[in-house]
Parts: C-alpha cells; sequence; structure tokens
C-alpha cells in the first residue's frame, strides 16, 4: 500500500518542522514538502500532488482562507485539513474555511515548550483525519471510475440495511421489541464533515418542529459557540450553545459545548440541561455516547437518534442502548458522508432503521417525529435487526 502524501503548509517554520517530523513518524504517511505561504502552497500543490494539505488559516501575501479559495477552483476534492489557532479570531477563520470547501480542522498546540508533548498532539489530531480523508477521497475516484449500475438499481430510493440472517434453529429466538412511533427528543451525534452537514441540514427543519434537538458535534471550546450562533442565523429553529441548567424546549436545538460532555436530566416535569468535564470517551469530550445515554435515560424509546459523518465509534454504544428501548435511529449513508466511521459503525451492527443520504435526513426527521401525530401503528422489531 503506497503511503499518504502530505503537504504542509504554515508560516511559521517551527511548527512547519512540528508538523513533519510528527507525521513522519507514521510509517504510512509521508510528508513530500512544505510551503511557507499560501502562494507558495498553490505551486507545490501543482509539483507535489499531495493527497492532502495542511493549511495555516493565518499566513501573510496570500492567507489560509484566500489560498482555499483559488486551490478549489482547481482541485476541487483535494483533502485539505485547517491548522487553527484555539482563539474567536482563529474560530471564525475556521469557520469561515469549512464554508468555503475545507474538509476538517485541528488546533494548534497552545504552546511549543515542550517539543514531545506538542508532537504528540499534533500526531493523534492529524494522523486519524489525514488517512481518513485520504481514504475518502481515494472511495469517491472509484465510485466515480465504477461503470454504471444497471437502470433497475438505479430506481432504489434510498439505501437500506440488509436483513439480518434468520437464526439458527440451536440460537435463542431474539427479544422482540414494540417500538413506538412517538419522537419526543432528537439526537445527533456528528464529527467530521459536521459543520458542513448540519449548516446544509437543520435549516431544511421546520421552525414548528415540536420536539428538541440535542447535538453533540465534536469541537474545542469559542468554535462551539460561534457555531451554534451561525447556525441559529440559518435556521428557522433556534440554535444555541447548551448551557448547564438550560430548561429544554421544543423547536430548539442544543449543541454541546466545547471540552464539556452534555446530558439531560429530569427536573420535575421539565428537562434541563446537564454539562460536566468528566474523563473523554475515545477522546471524545463532549462525547456522543455521554448524550445518547442521557437521552435513553430521559427519553427512551421516545428518541430519535441521528448518527452522521465522523470518525471513530462514538455514538454506537449509546445507539445499542437506545435501539434496546425501542427508539428510532437514521444514519448518513457512505457515499455523502466525509468519514462513514461513526454512521458506518451502527449500520454495520444492523442497528439502523434506514440510511439515507445527508440531502434526505432533514425529511427523514420531520417525517419520523410527526408519524405519532398522524396515528401511524407502533412498529415490532427484534434486536439487532433493522426496521423497515
Amino acid at each position: 500500500m503506497s503511503k499518504v502524501t502530505v503537504l504542509v503548509v504554515d508560516d511559521s517554520v517551527v511548527i512547519r518542522r512540528l508538523v513533519t517530523n510528527a507525521l513522519s513518524i507514521d510509517p504510512d504517511i509521508e510528508v513530500v514538502g512544505t510551503a511557507s505561504s499560501g502562494r507558495l502552497a498553490l505551486q507545490k500543490i501543482i509539483q507535489l500532488k499531495p493527497d492532502v494539505v495542511t493549511l495555516d488559516v493565518e499566513m501573510p501575501d496570500m492567507n489560509g482562507l484566500e489560498a482555499l479559495v483559488e486551490l478549489r477552483k482547481t482541485h476541487p476534492r483535494l483533502p485539505v485539513i485547517m491548522f487553527s489557532t484555539v482563539t474567536e479570531r482563529g474560530a471564525e477563520a475556521t469557520l469561515d474555511a469549512l464554508g468555503k470547501g475545507a474538509n476538517d480542522y485541528v488546533t494548534k498546540p497552545s504552546s511549543v515548550g515542550s517539543v514531545e508533548e506538542a508532537m504528540a498532539n499534533v500526531r493523534r489530531q492529524l494522523v486519524p483525519k489525514i488517512k481518513a480523508l485520504a481514504e475518502w477521497a481515494a472511495a469517491a475516484d472509484r465510485r466515480r471510475n465504477r461503470p454504471a449500475e444497471p437502470a433497475v438499481a438505479a430506481q432504489t430510493p434510498r439505501a437500506r440495511i440488509p436483513r439480518a440472517p434468520a437464526p439458527a434453529e440451536s440460537t435463542p429466538a431474539p427479544r422482540r421489541i414494540v417500538m413506538s412511533n412517538r419522537v419526543d427528543a432528537v439526537a445527533i451525534g456528528v464529527s467530521t464533515g459536521g459543520p458542513d452537514a448540519l449548516a446544509g441540514m437543520l435549516p431544511l427543519l421546520p421552525a414548528n418542529l415540536p420536539v428538541p434537538i440535542f447535538v453533540v458535534q465534536h469541537m474545542p471550546p469559542v468554535f462551539t459557540r460561534l457555531f451554534a450562533e451561525r447556525l441559529s442565523a440559518r435556521c428557522g429553529l433556534a440554535v444555541t450553545e447548551a448551557k448547564h441548567g438550560d430548561l429544554v424546549q421544543p423547536g430548539a436545538v442544543y449543541i454541546a459545548p466545547g471540552d464539556f460532555h452534555m446530558t439531560v436530566e429530569r427536573d420535575g416535569t421539565d428537562v434541563r440541561i446537564a454539562t460536566n468535564q468528566d474523563p473523554p470517551e475515545a477522546w471524545c469530550r463532549p462525547a456522543v455516547n455521554v448524550l445518547f445515554r442521557s437521552v435513553a435515560k430521559v427519553y427512551g424509546g421516545s428518541t430519535l437518534a441521528v448518527v452522521l459523518t465522523g470518525m471513530g465509534q462514538d455514538g454506537l454504544r449509546g445507539v445499542e442502548l437506545l435501539r434496546g428501548q425501542g427508539a428510532q435511529i437514521v444514519v448518513q449513508d457512505e457515499a455523502s458522508s466525509i468519514v462513514w466511521g461513526m454512521p458506518g459503525a451502527v449500520a454495520t451492527a444492523g442497528l439502523a432503521d434506514c440510511v439515507v443520504p445527508l440531502a434526505d435526513v432533514a425529511a427523514e426527521i420531520t417525517r419520523r417525529v410527526a408519524a405519532d401525530r398522524i396515528g401511524t401503528p407502533p412498529r415490532v422489531a427484534r434486536t439487532g435487526a433493522a426496521v423497515r
């Protein structure tokens, strides 16, 4: 298997050296070049043809945002990871970059005083994203070069999870779950590719949606507040960064704050948001599993869980718990996901009701929230099998 080639772009020689050294340790990655400005980066992309580009946000001559706009004119699918500072200015610029076609971002070490610690931080953030985005780009190329499918297959409206094979005679019959169509809350888990996915999906939901929506998007502090503000400006629903003690209201979207787990708790007849800084789960805080567990406790089977694009398997354990209570599960399909790790884990486990393109997710949420309000009968499912 050939190595993933990377071009590192940053105006700081210290950061260029740090990132290069951190990435070079991985046997599957090769740094084929560096650039100190956006203008020089555009020239080197043509010369070196890297698989992935890491692009600093703030640079002289031509900054990362300007370089990204020019790069997308000639390389619309080249994976680009922005390298940002955890400041309000850095977060604003990074969110702008994601809106202009960047695939993901990482944050710079707050201090390069400890070289070993800084390199470990860079490796932990960058290496999985570089590999995942390189694979995503390669898979997209394979799909584009694949012969057209027969007309009959092309008429299939959406991808569905295959039925689980019938259990062997010696296997006990799986437990049947009566699954109510009622949805009292929507819980969404998303990571890599999530800002763009949420920005495209949430504005399509009706402003009078009668249930709350809870969202865990893997993001650092500052980013989540600015992201929520941007979403709120585009959506009919009110979008806020969740705060400890918030009274949950229907028709509101609550974004988990960066570096805090978000949960929901009963308060008499009300439900309130709670946040905590318990240890990260699978390197994540906020973590989707933490949210899903609390939603299962409060809303049980009257939950609609949605898992969108993202690396890893965060959300899988929470989905298993929710599905055991009769909750409905919708996941994004592979073709429209930047990384099919999180939704793919749920789909592969046979826990999803359906797998849909991102463009159909809002309609699927709206339909399922409305189902119990138009008298649709309850569903019956077996654990581990998808519902049709």
